[in-house]
């Protein structure tokens, strides 16, 4: 079942950083998280209560992007 809010998500294992691209266009960064985590994030049915109830509020994150274009150098 596609997600409401989720895009795409990717994680990097090397550095345990699950990378979180909502449908908003906002790119999230969620650090230190588990490989056993990713794995019970990716076969969770509702991807975006799984990400409101076992990684917001438990890991540190970052925005990497805000979803709006960057502005022009000029």
């Amino acid at each position: 079942m596609p997600s409401t809010v989720i895009k795409k998500y990717e994680y990097f294992s090397e550095k345990m950083i699950l990378r979180i691209e909502f449908l908003s266009g906002k790119i999230y960064d969620y650090m230190e998280v588990p490989k056993i985590v990713y794995d019970e994030f990716r076969g969770a049915f509702s991807k975006g209560t799984f990400l409101n109830k076992k990684i917001k509020g438990f890991y540190p994150f970052k925005r990497v992007s805000n979803g709006k274009p960057d502005p022009l150098p000029f």
